[in-house]
Formats: structure tokens, C-alpha cells, sequence
């Protein structure tokens, strides 16, 4: 029986001991749409992106679209916005001791502000939360806003092997609901949450890291736990059992729920070591493959994979050509199960689409300037459509890639 290891360490690539590299082929981009830009502040329409070393990997500030509409939580300065796709901002969820006044006077509820795109009167809202560090966001077809939420100090818990501190708060029709932990609202805090989900059903998936893996709690739309499922990466399937006799290094890279059933698409990348020739020691690992899983969350089986291409990338010194294949990120699920892979190149982002049976793959570059980039935030909607927030030295622009037309010319056929 083959030794199966799993890794969770960041896996650097080898492209930087050499002098040039290209792509082996040519990879069409597809067209970028920049909808509107933050600027960095404390007013209720920037952000606060000024502490960036401070939080390292783990920056408290992403953004969700649903249906045109923008959401963006702000942990650095305790907020959340909702805003249209023109960038007016709609609501404003703030801690009204970290953060000023709005500039248009409202108070906690409804009130009328002026758009300035359209020089039109619209309504804005402020609601007011103690936020301490708001990060992940999600929103469901209800606008139903949940954002995870850390706990204060007093309020944290240890169950013994860790500190348990985040919860996911909820918010609906602009006022805050409640917060859920794991056994729902009011419950035990949360180990540390990866990532955040709803469903068409307005279910909440909240996927945590925990000492064995990964560990997921499915709520229904009132917050009741309908499911827990405890992913241990010792006992992740491997589909390398066949192949000779050698230690097989994995990770579990990314869990997404599905979007209808009650199913996870597990991603895991498998790598075999490296041994020096001279040392007879291993130097380290390469990359050998990716599989996505259909995990059922009633039963925690595991359903047939798909096997996922990595991205190759040509090495060249002289005369000679190496290939090195790398794994691509798990960026997330259409409403029809397409799955959505991602990897950073010099000039942007190579976006590989796969269909839910492995048969058809596409791929298009999303063209931006790594260079300019210090911070950056990736998502797919249900209808399949890249969003990002791609923080600059000067401001944040919120963009987009209608990748949705891809799949609908595909599906179409």
C-alpha cells in the first residue's frame, strides 16, 4: 500500500531559477468591464486598506455581487457597503465609534441621498453594529447579508485544542437578525472559517479549518444545522493507488458547496517528492495531478471525480525545454456545476472553466497588471460571472469578466 502524506504548506514554483519562460500556447483573454473605483479613507464611500502588512495573508476584506449589487466587507475599518454597479452607495453597515458620521446625515434607517452618476435622488441607509473585524461576506437571493464576524476577547471559547472566535452574523431588510455558531443561532463560535456560502435554497455552508482538515455546517434559511461534515485529509481518496509503490503528498485545496443538492465538490492536489540524485534525499515535491470530488453531505461519501488539467508552463535555458505543470485554484461552482479554476500569470489571471463531467474545458486569460496589484479578491457568481476587487496604491477598482456568456454559448449548443 502506497504512503499517502498530506501538505499544508505554500508550494513555491520553480520558474524563478530560470532565465525566460512562455506559455505553450496562446490563451484568448476576454474582456474586461471596470464598473467604478473606492478610494482609500474612513468616508462611508472608501475603504480602509492602510494596514495591509499588518494582516499578512489573511485580510480581513472581501466582496460578494448578487444580482448587479456589490457587497463589501471592510474588516480594517469595522463596515460593510452595498453598493449598485455604478459604485452609489446604498447601505452602509458601520461601527459608528470606529468609523465618522456619514457626509449625506442619515440616521439609522432610510434616508434620501443624491446619486452621483445620475443626479438622481435615491435612498440610502445606515445601520449601525459593533463590528470588531468583519471579513468573508455572502449574500442570498433574499439579500440576506452574512458576514463572519470575530468575537471580543471575553466572548471567545476554547474547546480544549483551539481558540474558537468567529461567528457568521446575519442581516436582513437592513436590520441585523442574529449570529449563528455551530450548532446555529446563539451557538459555540465557530474554529477558524475558511469561506462562507448560500444556496439557491438560501442555505448558509460555512467551511472551517480544523487540526484534521476541514470541518463543514450546512444551516437552512432559519439557521437550523442540517448537516456537519468532518473532511479528514488522512482518509481523502486517492486516485494514484494503482501506480507504483511511492509516497503521494496531498492537500485539500478548497471546498465549495453545490448550488441546489445537498453535495460538496472537494478539490485536492496530489504531489510526488523530489529526491536529489546525489543525496539520495528528498529536495522536494512536484505537482501531479487534480481531482474534484462530489461529496455527499448527507452521507460523507465520496462520488466519482473529475480530473482536473493543470496549467503548464515551458521552461526554457539554452536549448533546452522543460515543462512544469502547476495546480490551478478553486475559484468556485455556477449554478449549473461549472466548476471555476484560477492561476496567476505575468499578465493577469488564465481562468479555466471545466463542465461538471470533465468533457469540455475552456480558458481565458483575465488581463490586469500584477504589478500594480497589492491586494485582490476573486469570485464567481451562480450565473458564472468573475468579479474582482483589485486594490492599487491610489484606490480599489471593482471589476468584472461576463464569463457567464461563455457558458451560456456552450450550454446553448
Amino acid at each position: 500500500m502506497k504512503k499517502i502524506l498530506y501538505i499544508s504548506v505554500i508550494l513555491f514554483s520553480f520558474s524563478s531559477i530560470f532565465v525566460s519562460c512562455k506559455k505553450n500556447s496562446v490563451i484568448s483573454s476576454i474582456s474586461r468591464d471596470d464598473l467604478f473605483s473606492l478610494k482609500y479613507g474612513n468616508f462611508e464611500n472608501q475603504i480602509n486598506l492602510f494596514d495591509l502588512a499588518e494582516y499578512g495573508d489573511t485580510i480581513p476584506t472581501s466582496m460578494a455581487m448578487k444580482g448587479g449589487f456589490f457587497y463589501i466587507s471592510n474588516g480594517e475599518s469595522k463596515k460593510l457597503l452595498e453598493l449598485n454597479s455604478y459604485g452609489d452607495l446604498l447601505t452602509l453597515y458601520h461601527n459608528k465609534e470606529e468609523n465618522p458620521a456619514p457626509l449625506f446625515n442619515a440616521s439609522v434607517g432610510n434616508s434620501v441621498g443624491v446619486s452621483p452618476k445620475a443626479n438622481e435622488v435615491t435612498t440610502k441607509k445606515v445601520i449601525e453594529y459593533p463590528f470588531n473585524c468583519p471579513s468573508k461576506i455572502c449574500v442570498d437571493s433574499k439579500q440576506g447579508l452574512y458576514v463572519v464576524e470575530v468575537l471580543p476577547v471575553e466572548r471567545q471559547e476554547n474547546d480544549g485544542k483551539r481558540t474558537l472566535k468567529q461567528v457568521v452574523l446575519r442581516f436582513n431588510n437592513n436590520s441585523f437578525i442574529d449570529y449563528l455558531g455551530q450548532q446555529g443561532p446563539g451557538g459555540t463560535p465557530f474554529p477558524y472559517i475558511y469561506n462562507i456560502y448560500t444556496t439557491a435554497n438560501n442555505e448558509l455552508v460555512v467551511i472551517c479549518i480544523v487540526p484534521d482538515g476541514h470541518e463543514v455546517f450546512w444551516f437552512s434559511e432559519t439557521g437550523y444545522l442540517l448537516h456537519n461534515i468532518l473532511i479528514n485529509t488522512k482518509d481523502a481518496p486517492n486516485p494514484l493507488d494503482d501506480e507504483e509503490d511511492r509516497t503521494t503528498y496531498l492537500k485539500v485545496e478548497n471546498i465549495i458547496p453545490d448550488n441546489k443538492d445537498y453535495k460538496l465538490f472537494v478539490k485536492i492536489d496530489y504531489y510526488n517528492p523530489v529526491i536529489d540524485e546525489t543525496s539520495k534525499v528528498q529536495s522536494s515535491v512536484e505537482f501531479n495531478s487534480t481531482y474534484v470530488y462530489p461529496l455527499d453531505a448527507k452521507t460523507g461519501k465520496y462520488g466519482k471525480p473529475v480530473q482536473i488539467p493543470g496549467y503548464e508552463e515551458v521552461i526554457t535555458q539554452g536549448f533546452s525545454k522543460i515543462v512544469y505543470k502547476n495546480p490551478y485554484d478553486f475559484l468556485g461552482v455556477s449554478n449549473s456545476n461549472w466548476l471555476f479554476f484560477t492561476i496567476t500569470t505575468p499578465k493577469g489571471y488564465i481562468v479555466q472553466i471545466v463542465d461538471p463531467d470533465g468533457s469540455r474545458i475552456i480558458k481565458r486569460l483575465l488581463e490586469f497588471n500584477n504589478d500594480k496589484i497589492l491586494f485582490q479578491n476573486f469570485s464567481v457568481s451562480g450565473e458564472g460571472i468573475v468579479t474582482a476587487l483589485l486594490a492599487g496604491k491610489e484606490h480599489a477598482d471593482v471589476v468584472w469578466w461576463r464569463t457567464d456568456s461563455l457558458l451560456d454559448s456552450l450550454v446553448n449548443k
